[in-house]
């Protein structure tokens, strides 16, 4: 079955969150994504706030760039969050946009390598092993958790290209697509993601997860035409809809029979109502998506 999930723009002002994931959980949403974009919310503190107002709603970050983050540091907050709210942690952890990488002085010469060496040594730590490693970027000396989740939550990568798409699928729990991704993109990246778990001998569940841009109300068309411009999306590409609950539904569908195990519908920045957002998501968007 699909899961549908929606996203709390970092564009929003810390102090909305509350509100909106309390309406999330109340509502029924499945799983409120959060971003760690460069320089407005921090995805983990933001997550923490999340988990400790709401009884059952997941929450995934997506993503973490990882040039700005030591490994163990993210494996020592993840293995908290998980700990304190067992099953309700999702962590995407990325390449981070490297213009915003340069601005902190944190672009590194191979973001494919540190990658790799992240994720490894991530994952490794989450499953309580004792770590000793001396990557090109990644460095650990007998490094063990002291409290490692059992199990661990899911490591998803979000990637864009082939090699990140192989490498997601070589190495990490799942994949994070990024909204304006088509059907056929979607198609694409599976694809390489595939190749990715064979090549590892990678078996068992690998979910993907894509963000749809998505719009509903009386000025969700005007809306939505803006966001469009916003992201130079050619006149015919098909990722973004506007509507009622049916159309918003039927666009989900699309994305979930060409494999999307998880569908996050990202609102509009201006959206006049966060919190009816996800209410519509929940109440509405849900029973007709199946």
């Amino acid at each position: 079955m699909t899961v549908l999930g929606a996203v709390f723009l970092p564009q929003l002002p810390p102090e909305r969150l509350r509100e909106v994931s309390q309406a999330a959980d109340a509502a029924g949403l499945e799983e409120l994504w959060l971003w760690e974009d460069c320089f407005l919310e921090s995805g983990v503190a933001s997550a923490a706030a999340v988990l400790a107002w709401t009884n059952r709603l997941r929450v995934g970050i997506g993503l973490l760039p990882v040039p700005l983050r030591n490994v163990a540091l993210t494996a020592m907050e993840a293995a908290t969050l998980e700990r304190l709210f067992p099953g309700r942690l999702r962590l995407g952890v990325g390449h981070g946009v490297q213009d915003w990488m340069g601005q902190v002085g944190a672009r590194v010469e191979s973001p494919m390598t540190l990658l790799r060496e992240y994720v490894s040594g991530l994952r490794a730590l989450l499953a309580g092993e004792r770590v000793t490693t001396q990557g090109r970027y990644v460095t650990l000396d007998r490094v063990a958790l002291d409290w490692p989740p059992s199990p661990p939550p899911p490591v998803l990568v979000g990637a864009v290209g082939p090699r990140t798409l192989r490498l997601s699928g070589e190495l990490a729990d799942g994949t994070i697509l990024t909204a304006g991704t088509t059907v056929e993109r979607l198609w694409a990246a599976q694809t390489q993601i595939e190749a990715g778990r064979t090549a590892a001998g990678r078996e068992g569940d690998h979910r993907v997860v894509v963000y749809l841009h998505a719009a509903t109300g009386a000025d969700a068309e005007s809306r939505m035409a803006a966001e469009r411009r916003r992201w130079g999306y050619s006149p015919g590409a098909d990722v973004t809809v506007a509507g009622d609950a049916p159309e918003v539904a039927a666009a989900v569908r699309r994305w979930a029979e060409a494999g999307a195990g998880t569908v996050v519908l990202q609102p509009t920045p201006d959206d006049p109502d966060p919190a009816g957002f996800v209410r519509f998501v929940a109440e509405q968007v849900r029973p007709l998506v199946g």
